[in-house]
């Protein structure tokens, strides 16, 4: 073989090489700082935990999902169109009255109405149809490993999903979930599953996967655990003057916490169409139409709304779809 083609071919073994290392995380110093720390901290087997890195694949589809997000992309009248739709609301309205006797258990020990718990599921996997395809071991280490901007965050989830998988006697490498590593019905982060799951049909397995009625039952905690005051109003529709300042509106999910009161608000022009305590605290929000903007008024239900998924765009069409779910189910 000529000398320029050994050169082509030895740099072309070791770039091949070098690629196919670089597809795992066994030796990724990030990946080892992890190890060190479970293995100090949580008692694992390091030879397990280097076993299962050896298996985490880097994906780049991973990446490139995590840069666009819909509601980065899309205006409010198209996002919304995605989730309030008749094949959703259908499939929801099969939901609701196939666990019908589960969703009315969770909205009694709960307090949070079944309409919601069902928006949920809908919103986040049309009712367990679309609950990911990407492995969470790939998932969470390629954003903890390869994602500097949040590293810290899928960091600590990588290290929940693994102490998780450990408790609950799951292999790591079965369990399958979206580009961010939230899992199941309900799409729960590792961390959530960890705090909020529980077995609501008392077979004594938490099973987000493929059992509906813990799913139902672990949304329904999650809210109660986040303050969902039951019976209060979510969202007020509400008018805004042409000189409303700008910037009290949400921008971000920086702003979603509710600081000003309903009358505050009335003062800078933002008034909500029914009738609400003045002092309650509230979120104002404008989303785009086709025709112009739409104002509301968010109170403390729809801040844990976001506390779910921290935008306002999310919390507005499952509170939209509840809504629409409610109108059509006999209660």
């Amino acid at each position: 073989m000529p000398l320029r083609l050994k050169i082509i071919f030895v740099v072309s073994c070791l770039w091949t090489a070098l690629s196919c290392a670089a597809d795992n995380y066994e030796s990724n110093p990030s990946a080892q700082v992890v190890i060190d720390e479970l293995v100090a901290e949580e008692d694992f087997d390091r030879e397990q935990l280097m076993a299962i890195f050896a298996q985490a694949e880097r994906k780049d589809s991973i990446l490139k999902a995590i840069a666009r997000p819909a509601e980065k992309t899309k205006p409010w009248y198209e996002y919304r169109a995605i989730f309030l739709n008749d094949t959703r609301e259908n499939q929801g309205v099969e939901f609701f009255d196939r666990y019908r006797v589960e969703l009315g258990r969770a909205e009694r020990e709960f307090g949070v109405p079944a309409e919601i718990i069902v928006a949920i599921i809908g919103v986040e996997t049309s009712y367990g149809r679309i609950a990911g395809s990407y492995r969470v071991i790939d998932a969470l280490s390629t954003l903890a490993f390869d994602y500097p901007p949040r590293s810290p965050f899928f960091t600590s989830e990588l290290k929940n999903v693994l102490i998780l998988s450990r408790d609950q006697d799951i292999d790591p490498m079965s369990l399958m979930g979206s580009y961010a590593g939230a899992m199941g019905y309900g799409q729960f982060m590792p961390s959530s599953y960890r705090h909020y799951a529980i077995d609501f049909d008392n077979d004594d397995i938490v099973d987000i996967w493929n059992n509906p009625v813990d799913a139902i039952g672990s949304v329904a905690n999650y809210f109660s655990e986040h303050g969902w005051r039951q019976g209060e109003v979510v969202v007020s529709a509400a008018t805004a003057a042409a000189n409303t300042p700008e910037a009290i509106f949400v921008k971000s999910r920086k702003d979603l916490k509710p600081t000003r009161t309903v009358a505050q608000f009335a003062a800078e022009g933002v008034v909500a169409k029914i009738k609400l305590d003045p002092d309650a605290l509230a979120t104002a929000m404008k989303f785009e139409q086709k025709d112009g903007y739409e104002y509301w008024l968010g109170l403390h239900n729809f801040y844990v709304i976001t506390r779910y998924n921290h935008s306002a765009m999310y919390a507005m069409s499952v509170y939209q779809l509840s809504q629409a779910l409610a109108a059509r189910v006999a209660r």
